[in-house]
């Protein structure tokens, strides 16, 4: 449950916010244990629209995640205890409200004798990845903690790097996309029927490409509002299927995997998100098949994540990890296959591992910038084509009636 309250601290100054707790007593001794003195102490109505927000609010960005990994990594380095670096975490971010009942959740469960590990796993104001809570348990017990944390800061950093800059690659294509999709309709639907209210009166037989925008035009006119709802449920029906039907999503994962070019990029994405944090996990203790477990999870394409829980229970059954992935299924790059093998037999997996994640982000920057510097003009020429077929259709029947006279 989730409570509101309003109070003063042990020094006098108001403060409010939001707790979670099993029931009202146990809100009530949580505030007491912060030196929170409550005016005010309300659950949080259970209706759609809190639980709707509620749940938007359990998810940590990883840029967010990064900064406070970071700064945790920081306060402990300086000597400054797990408990303590926390109530400095939630001073800096008492602004941002989820990140502080996060914090606040955390500390009071520290302070009724739980481990950091068993804190983040009981607390339940955000949800935190398998990979980041594994990887504090091992550095909790081994004393490694803020080395592990700076690692997971390091990682998640990365990721949100990659993201912005694919996402921000591709917006101008977008836009491009966008634009001449409202030219083509606007074209079809406005301009067209115009010119051709002027073919109709000179009754002059118009040639077929003519003939063909014309119909087109007048099927957009009148069918819009049909097409609009039918693309609307076909792309929510798709959304729900890969939300809730894995054998559609697996399938689907599998079609993109094979598409020349495209599932190049996706494998090799998958594949160096995978690397890093395995390495990362390996270095912080943890077994190699809990490892590829856990690094298995962080990936978005079922089909690899499949393989590689699948290549994982072989391990335990004595096979080797490279051995695993060159067996049924889907055919995993060859190269990092190898590398693998090269580690099992020189006990450098992390480290190899490591390399590959490099090497395979270095060569996904790589293609995508390749494809974007040729999909631009790509996308001029099929943009201007698509017009100018349009305009060529216009202006066809006016140069027959000027040859004709």
């Amino acid at each position: 449950m989730v409570f509101k309250y309003q109070g003063l601290d042990a020094g006098g100054k108001k403060v409010k916010g939001v707790l979670e707790a099993t029931g009202l007593d146990d809100a009530k001794k949580r505030l007491r244990s912060q030196q929170i003195f409550y005016t005010k102490l309300t659950q949080e109505k259970d209706s759609s629209l809190t639980r709707f927000t509620l749940a938007r609010k359990k998810t940590l960005t990883p840029t967010e995640l990064a900064t406070l990994s970071r700064d945790l990594s920081i306060y402990i380095k300086a000597g400054i205890s797990i408990v303590n670096a926390l109530k400095l975490a939630k001073n800096q971010y008492a602004k941002n409200k989820k990140i502080s009942a996060f914090l606040t959740t955390v500390i009071t469960l520290l302070d009724e004798g739980k481990s950091f590990y068993q804190a983040l796993e009981t607390q339940s104001i955000v949800k935190l990845p398998d990979f980041y809570k594994q990887s504090i348990k091992v550095s909790e017990d081994s004393g490694i903690m803020q080395e592990v944390l700076l690692e997971l800061s390091t990682f998640l950093k990365e990721q949100a790097r990659i993201n912005k800059q694919i996402q921000g690659a591709f917006a101008y294509p977008a836009f491009i996309i966008v634009v001449s999709l409202f030219m083509v309709g606007f074209m079809i639907t406005f301009v067209v029927p115009k010119i051709t209210g002027i073919f109709d009166q000179l009754g002059q037989e118009l040639p077929g490409i003519t003939k063909f925008v014309i119909a087109l035009g007048d099927f957009f006119t009148h069918h819009w509002m049909a097409l609009a709802l039918s693309v609307a449920a076909v792309i929510a029906a798709f959304g729900l299927l890969m939300k809730f039907n894995s054998r559609f999503r697996y399938g689907v994962h599998l079609f993109m995997l094979k598409i020349p070019f495209f599932g190049s990029i996706i494998q090799t994405s998958e594949l160096g998100r995978f690397s890093y944090i395995a390495s990362v996990l390996i270095r912080s203790g943890i077994p190699f098949v809990q490892t590829a477990n856990l690094s298995a999870n962080i990936l978005k394409n079922s089909v690899l994540k499949k393989k590689f829980i699948t290549a994982s229970e072989r391990v335990v059954e004595g096979s080797k990890f490279s051995s695993a992935l060159m067996k049924d299924g889907f055919e995993i790059d060859s190269t990092f296959v190898q590398a693998i093998a090269l580690g099992e037999e020189t006990s450098e997996v992390p480290a190899i591992l490591n390399n590959l994640s490099e090497l395979y982000f270095e060569e996904n920057k790589d293609k995508i910038d390749l494809f974007l510097s040729l999909l631009e003009p790509m996308l001029m020429l099929v943009v201007g084509g698509m017009i100018g077929f349009i305009v060529s259709a216009m202006l066809l029947p006016i140069f027959s009636m000027n040859l004709g006279q």
